[in-house]
């Protein structure tokens, strides 16, 4: 029997309609089951392949246009402050960390128009393209990798943003705030003040679970103009308070690095390896996409130029407040705090309590874009039939909680070095995931996508795996990966802790060179399918349906009556890609 995908069903809208209904469920196994059913998933089989936020995204809510792009790209590149402070601590001048940030982002935001194509072309997310290169279950690990990061980063990033409520409580409350006793054991590394500010912060959050990223288009438009006033006003601060004098950097070393060449290429990857996951997760953006083109334009030009600025007002802000105030800065939060510490007069608690405010905005709205949609779409892939995005994005809200990551902060020093070369492993996915859709000349067979039957003659391949870009995916990471592990405490050579150092790049660039070659020797089920339908660029994106009516005279028959068997059972959803 093949995948029957059922009605939505009606949606009760009244709350006593609700509890009715929950009542009910709850009269045995079967009718609770039930009533946990993601809309639009499958009932019969013992798997499940789809549900209503893995489906091709629809017409109506294909509303974002360039303009929104920009906005959304540039808002969240404004969340690189800090970026540049680790590399002048390596021994970088600070126009060699700007330089270096700049060429970072200019092959990032090239990775990630590349990976934006096929999304934006045929409407479907991470976990839906990553079926199509990797497999029905070769998809598995992809989707569970980014998960896992995405659900640690998630907590790291409240962690963070909460930092800016303290900054808010300072500023508004004073010693009131500041004098509030500790009773949390040291050991934790989280104070009681730290502690209201993290669930403040968390319960903000509570309210964007329940929206899908069509409607958090505002969002974005609001981080803009909250960000640019709030940073371009502490840079002026900082510049007019220390005169502009940056004297030398005193930030804490960094890495040992033997040569200036593999200095810059390290500072570089680095860059990379920060935005690893963003790269990774285009398809979850693009595939909102109201025009072809409209987030790969905008993410080439505001990506890079929008990270540059952040960057360098982050740099030259903390190098002149260090150099003038002596100390230790790097991080804005601690900014804010050393100067509410100077001036402690109600007009500059009120710019701090702003600025803090505008801050957090960023901060949430990063946190959102970057983790809490890519969580809730990876679990809606990894379980189809009772979780979708809003259910997958309210566990990550309570993941937060249990990973703790005020402990990761204070005292899980090489688990942190841990995430910091998490890049390695998404550098070898975004490159094989890029290439393939240009192997295949950008035709996706999206009807077969759903089905995870050996008769699949797309992406079955073998055994449910793509083993082409498994092989070229381990190729990718394995050069890097001793460095990998020699910055997690392992005893390695000098140049394999340096080859580690450019993980990233070496990760992308290497998986996508054995892919090709491997595809060149061994074509992939979908390319042959490509090659025998005779199909051009982007043919398959071009058609108004999925009818296959060109397929039946140009493929054997088993072929084409699999494709609109496949055809019937998502029934009219794909016809509106």
């Amino acid at each position: 029997m093949g995948i029957e995908v059922l009605p939505p069903r009606r949606i009760a809208t009244s709350a006593k309609s609700k509890i009715a209904n929950f009542r009910t469920a709850t009269q045995s196994k079967d009718t609770f089951l039930e009533y946990l059913r993601t809309e639009d998933s499958e009932v019969n089989g013992s798997w499940s392949w789809t549900n209503e936020d893995l489906l091709p995204t629809p017409s109506e809510k294909r509303t974002w246009q360039a303009w929104n792009y920009a906005f959304f790209y540039s808002s969240l590149a404004m969340d690189n402050w800090t970026l540049g402070s680790t590399l002048i601590g390596v021994g970088l001048k600070w126009w060699q960390a700007i330089l270096s940030i700049f060429i970072a982002q200019v092959i990032g935001a090239s990775a990630s128009a590349l990976n934006s194509r096929c999304a934006e072309m045929y409407h479907i997310g991470f976990p839906v393209v990553a079926r199509s290169v990797f497999g029905m279950y070769g998809s598995y690990y992809t989707v569970g990798a980014r998960a896992v990061l995405a659900a640690i980063y998630y907590s790291l990033k409240l962690y963070v943003g909460s930092s800016f409520v303290v900054n808010m409580l300072h500023a508004v409350f004073g010693t009131g705030f500041t004098s509030i006793p500790n009773h949390l054991p040291k050991s934790i590394g989280f104070t009681t003040q730290q502690m209201l500010a993290f669930f403040l912060y968390w319960l903000c959050h509570v309210p964007f679970v329940f929206l899908r990223p069509n409607q958090l288009k505002w969002l974005f438009t609001l981080k803009m103009c909250t960000m640019v006033p709030a940073m371009v006003g502490l840079f002026v601060f900082c510049m007019v308070n220390t005169g502009g004098h940056l004297g030398s950097s005193v930030l804490p070393p960094g890495v040992p690095i033997s040569s200036t060449s593999f200095l810059f290429l390290y500072a570089i990857n680095s860059g990379l390896g920060a935005h690893s996951t963003l790269i990774t997760n285009q398809p979850d953006y693009s595939r909102w996409a109201t025009k072809p083109w409209s987030s790969i334009w905008t993410q080439l030009l505001f990506w890079p130029m929008s990270v540059a600025i952040s960057a360098t007002f982050g740099i030259l802000s903390t190098a002149a407040i260090n150099h003038a105030w002596g100390l230790k800065l790097w991080n804005q939060w601690d900014l804010l705090t050393a100067i509410l510490d100077r001036y402690p007069h109600s007009s500059a608690r009120f710019a701090v309590f702003l600025c803090a405010l505008f801050w957090a905005i960023l901060v949430l709205g990063t946190n959102v874009a970057a983790n809490m949609i890519p969580l809730g779409s990876d679990l809606a892939m990894l379980l189809p039939r009772y979780m979708n995005m809003t259910r997958g994005q309210v566990l990550g809200l309570l993941l937060a909680w249990a990973i703790c990551p005020w402990k990761i902060y204070a005292s899980a020093a090489t688990f942190t070095k841990f995430l910091s070369g998490y890049g390695l492993f998404m550098g070898g996915l975004t490159g094989v995931m890029a290439v393939d859709y240009y192997l295949t000349k950008g035709n996706v067979f999206v009807a077969n996508l759903y089905d995870g039957k050996k008769t699949n003659p797309t992406y079955y391949y073998t055994k449910g795996v793509n083993w082409q870009a498994y092989v070229a995916y381990v190729c990718g990471f394995s050069i890097g990966f001793p460095g990998f592990c020699g910055n997690l405490g392992a005893r390695v050579s000098t140049t394999a802790r340096e080859l580690g150092y450019l993980g990233w790049i070496l990760a992308f660039s290497v998986s996508i060179m054995v892919y090709v070659v491997l595809c060149l020797i061994w074509l992939t089920q979908s390319q042959r399918l490509v090659r025998t339908m005779g199909l051009g660029w982007e043919e398959k994106a071009s058609r108004v349906d999925f009818e296959f009516e060109r397929e039946e005279s140009s493929v054997p028959e088993e072929v084409s009556e699999e494709n609109r068997s496949a055809e019937k059972r998502l029934g009219g959803r794909i016809s509106e890609v």
